[in-house]
């Protein structure tokens, strides 16, 4: 897709992260420093205050009141989000193969803004929404019902070795997309993409039943996962409660492929901020190598290194703590997911507060007609909310944010496995690795 001039694809790319070193309210050595004094006094403050498990996402939180909970539930109300899920793929899917073939088309600001970017602060506000939306599992429940077959059913069980492989492989396939493919806004790009996804999925849905989606559709992942940071979840018993945010993470249990989902999701973003960087432009550049074969092992080394930095620090933590180091990565995984949400926030805020409400606008011209079907297309993007300043100090508040909840979510899981004895001191890796992680999280953002 050709995405010259203003407004196009390539005026959006800087809005990743518009701030620059030159916007933080203090010089980078100090912001780096200040971080990583909060994510330890954090620990201090957890170690004298918080010496039993509080997140206990079977038993916790308070009930809806009933009319709103039997509306949450209705079968009619899924229908109704599932039937917007299904407007909007076809809306989306006029614009792939009809659309024009130039920036006028909505839908790479679909796919790179609204599902990838924008679905996150959603699920984090209101759970795992995609799962409600997601118009694959709504096409695989509408064709199973037209064949009087039970969507939940496929020709075999899912495999219990498989768990949330697909997901990581499918988030990490998105990042090369996004970062590293020649063009991933072109339509022929695009559609090919999402060609091979449905059928992937639909295929996958037949055959293992529509239990699929939870862990093998990254997006349900992705969201999903985000979702269990959210106050409004579910408890043990299936009723819908309001709750401290953070508590779904307590539900998060063990399972094959977790650590891997959980390091794509973090490393996704931290190569969209190493990648941009014009450090690594010289890199690539001074040795001769084309940006696609460094982007592909640029981000397969970035998911490895930080894969292997935590777990070490986890089997490190397990040794000491008691739970054995092979399984301790897997039960502090959730702990990476409130540091992956500071990652995104951080990475991406600009770009959606801007590149957002292109988005919309886009979307009610969908054939590049001139047409205006939602009323938006005379709009202009305001940027009030992206300015350099706000961006900068909210790229580090994500990232220190972030960290802090990782060590909260860490702690809590700690305490409950740990021996009251060792249950500090077994941390004591796990604030390495989160201490770490901040450094590492500013340095990306505004590294020149």
């Amino acid at each position: 897709m050709t995405a010259a001039g203003p407004g196009g694809w390539a005026a959006a790319v800087p809005a990743h992260g518009i701030g620059s070193r030159e916007d933080l309210p203090l010089p980078l050595g100090w912001a780096i420093a200040g971080a990583a004094a909060a994510v330890v006094l954090s620990f201090v403050l957890l170690g004298l205050l918080w010496r039993e498990p509080r997140l206990d996402a079977a038993h916790a939180g308070r009930p809806l009141p009933a009319g709103l909970a039997r509306l949450l539930d209705a079968p009619a109300f899924r229908r109704v989000l599932a039937g917007i899920g299904l407007v909007a793929a076809a809306w989306t899917l006029l614009a792939l193969l009809a659309g024009p073939d130039d920036n006028r088309n909505p839908v790479p600001w679909v796919v790179y803004v609204l599902l990838w970017v924008a679905i996150v602060p959603a699920s984090v506000l209101l759970g795992p929404v995609w799962r409600q939306l997601n118009p694959l599992r709504s096409v695989h429940a509408l064709l199973n019902l037209a064949l009087q077959l039970d969507p939940r059913d496929g020709l075999r069980p899912l495999p219990a070795g498989v768990g949330w492989w697909p997901a990581a492989a499918g988030i990490l396939a998105f990042a090369w997309l996004e970062l590293v493919s020649p063009d991933p806004a072109a339509l022929g790009t695009l559609r090919t993409a999402i060609a091979v996804y449905c059928a992937l999925h639909l295929f996958a849905a037949f055959l293992y039943g529509s239990p699929w989606f939870d862990r093998g559709d990254a997006f349900e992942a992705w969201s999903g996962l985000y979702g269990r940071i959210s106050p409004l979840g579910r408890r043990g018993d299936g009723v819908l409660v309001l709750r401290a945010p953070l508590t779904g993470l307590d539900g998060l249990r063990p399972a094959p492929g977790l650590v891997a989902t959980v390091i794509a999701m973090l490393s996704a973003t931290a190569f969209d901020g190493l990648s941009g960087s014009s450090a690594w432009a010289r890199l690539v550049q001074s040795h001769g190598w084309s940006r696609q074969a460094a982007g592909t092992v640029g981000l397969l080394a970035t998911a490895l290194v930080l894969g292997a930095v935590f777990v070490v620090c986890c089997s490190i933590a397990g040794a000491v703590g008691g739970t054995g180091p092979r399984e301790a990565p897997r039960l502090f995984a959730p702990s990476v997911v409130p540091v992956a949400l500071g990652y995104v926030l951080a990475h991406y805020y600009s770009f959606l507060a801007v590149e957002g409400q292109r988005a919309f606008i886009r979307l009610s011209d969908p054939l590049g007609t001139g047409a205006n079907w939602l009323g938006t297309s005379h709009l202009q993007p305001s940027y009030a909310l992206a300015t350099p300043l706000i961006v900068a100090n909210v790229q580090v508040a994500a990232i220190v944010v972030g960290h802090v909840l990782g060590v909260v979510v860490a702690h809590d899981r700690a305490v409950g496995l740990f021996p009251r004895a060792r249950a500090v001191i077994g941390q004591l890796p796990l604030l390495v690795l989160m201490v770490t992680l901040t450094c590492l999280g500013l340095f990306l953002l505004f590294w020149d």
